[in-house]
């Protein structure tokens, strides 16, 4: 006899999509209307996608966006592989250290980075006043598509590094022994079977990065100057929408998702396509090191780490110094800053904290039985919800912040300026990882188990609570304090949608550097970073894991 199915689930999978249909699909559908209207005729219109492809400056923004991102990408590609084969072949000290270092400069926002090379390589700063004493020679700093490049390139290439790092943990070493038993030196067992396997890994973290990368605003922001970037526009059309902008904004949105959605299934196509289906037998192990190759491997780690972790050291620095003028600072170690934050705005900290939490438990709930009913109870209504849940971590988050300030700026929801509209948009934004996490999880449990519940005598709810739910939980915490690390240095969304009253972390330390109080700035970074690297570190203790790979 076949087990007739509870209601209960059908109830929750209609009222989950009911807030996807709500918080999703109306602010996109508004937003594309809006794009298409005249507002004064309300009449159809195609002007706006005219006027931006008509118009050279526009266009031009456009194409230098592609060119800063594939720049970007293919070295943090190249530099994410180089890095993931040297730590997995070679048994580098301080490999955990390490990884958190190269998680952490990963996780910080990209304008934290731009804010600290402008400390180090700006006109004022600190290695350009040491290379502009050398006769003859004349810096002027690193602003432009060089200093966008560098930003991206060195924040970029974790992302590539930890995929790569989960690729060749599943990759079969007997393979390369193989293949080293047939007369092949290790530059052929890299280039023919190394790299081959891990190919399809590379270009879908790398497609991963040209979208991250390509949607940024922050940092061609303030480390751009005159090179203006396609995100840049879309920010500086909105906030001008004063000057009824707003409908020219909307087709910018329009357009920015039409890219992302290309490269996102592009990427996904070539997941599916070009993966390779491995069972690490036998796991690569660090070989025996010769001396000089063991010395350079380390040189080169170490280095690129340090590159990549400076900009954090440089804001916990100078958040400890005290600013003669603007982007100045004195040899004299002070709390000043930590005073100044902690009195200017004391909701700042808080609102951050506040907001990640009642994020992270709404992305847990949801997350859960999301991922519950796309494996357990497979269905139209199942399956649109699993789409619809893609569509925020697709879209870059100014686009979301806008979408939502179009949605809900009047009744009946009229969350604008309210603490709820930043938490709801942090929800839809980071609510995938914790879903693609825990279907991972579901997966490897038998249904049996809860079968065996339910012929006791328990519900289809009592089993899922009780017996489901508990299993899947410490893979779910753990998940869940990754999303939060990200939740808390989330400012794109952010940046459109705060308010004096719920201003975060990140928004600061964003407002700080536009006014030039690098003080302030940098200690709220250093805020930040010190949260992100304590996070990290209880979630080793928590898994028992000694690295982080994706």
């Amino acid at each position: 006899m076949k087990q007739k199915h509870s209601p209960i689930w059908t109830f929750l999978a209609l009222a989950i999509l009911a807030v996807f249909v709500i918080f999703v699909v109306y602010p996109l559908v508004l937003v594309l209307y809006r794009s298409v209207i005249d507002p004064k005729s309300n009449g159809l219109t195609f002007e706006n996608f005219t006027r931006f492809f008509g118009r050279k400056y526009y266009t031009n923004t456009l194409l230098n966006s592609f060119k800063v991102t594939v720049v970007a990408t293919l070295i943090s590609a190249a530099l994410g592989l180089v890095m993931a084969y040297i730590t997995k072949q070679y048994n580098i000290r301080g490999g955990k250290w390490l990884n958190i270092a190269i998680v952490v400069s990963y996780l910080s926002p990209p304008f934290i980075g731009a804010y600290a090379w402008i400390q180090l390589l700006g006109r004022k700063g600190i290695f350009t006043r040491v290379i502009n004493m050398i006769p003859g020679v004349q810096f002027d700093g690193i602003y432009g598509f060089a200093g966008i490049v560098l930003v991206f390139s060195l924040q970029s290439f974790p992302l590539v590094y930890m995929y790569v790092c989960g690729a060749l943990e599943n990759l079969d070493n007997s393979l390369n022994e193989a293949a080293e038993s047939l007369g092949a030196n290790n530059f052929q067992r890299v280039t023919g079977i190394i790299l081959p396997l891990v190919l399809p890994t590379v270009l879908a973290s790398s497609l991963l990065v040209f979208m991250r990368v390509f949607s940024d605003f922050g940092t061609p922001m303030l480390i751009g100057e005159g090179y203006r970037t396609f995100p840049v526009v879309l920010y500086n059309q909105f906030m001008g929408e004063v000057t009824n902008d707003s409908y020219f904004a909307a087709a910018l949105c329009v357009i920015i998702m039409a890219i992302t959605l290309f490269f996102f299934f592009l990427q996904r196509f070539i997941a599916r396509k070009y993966s390779y289906s491995m069972s690490a037998l036998k796991p690569m192990q660090p070989r025996p090191q010769r001396t000089l190759p063991k010395v350079l491997c380390h040189v080169f780690v170490y280095l690129v780490v340090l590159i990549g972790l400076l900009p954090q050291l440089t804001v916990i620095v100078t958040s400890f110094l005290k600013e003669s003028t603007p982007g100045i600072y004195t040899n004299e170690l002070s709390l000043i800053n930590y005073q100044t934050i902690f009195s200017k705005n004391p909701r700042v900290i808080p609102n951050t904290y506040l907001y990640g939490l009642a994020a992270i438990v709404l992305v847990i709930v949801f997350g859960v039985l999301i991922a519950y009913l796309a494996v357990r109870r497979r269905s139209i209504i199942t399956s649109t919800v699993d789409t619809l849940t893609m569509l925020p971590y697709i879209i870059p988050g100014s686009v979301l912040g806008i979408c939502f300030l179009y949605a809900f700026a009047k009744p009946p929801l009229a969350l604008t300026g309210t603490a709820w509209i930043i938490i709801i948009a942090l929800t839809v934004r980071r609510m995938p990882y914790t879903i693609r996490s825990s279907t991972a999880i579901i997966s490897q449990i038998s249904p049996s188990i809860e079968e065996a519940a339910i012929s006791l005598g328990s519900t289809e709810m009592q089993s899922f609570t009780e017996v489901t739910l508990p299993m899947m939980m410490p893979g779910v915490i753990s998940g869940a304090i990754m999303s939060w690390v990200t939740v808390i240095s989330e400012l794109s969304s952010s940046i459109m949608l705060y308010r004096a009253n719920t201003q975060t972390l990140t928004v600061s330390v964003y407002t700080e550097v536009i006014r030039d109080c690098f003080g302030n700035a940098a200690a709220y970074s250093t805020v930040l970073t010190v949260t992100s690297v304590l996070s990290l570190l209880l979630f080793f203790r928590l898994t028992g894991r000694r690295n982080l790979s994706v």
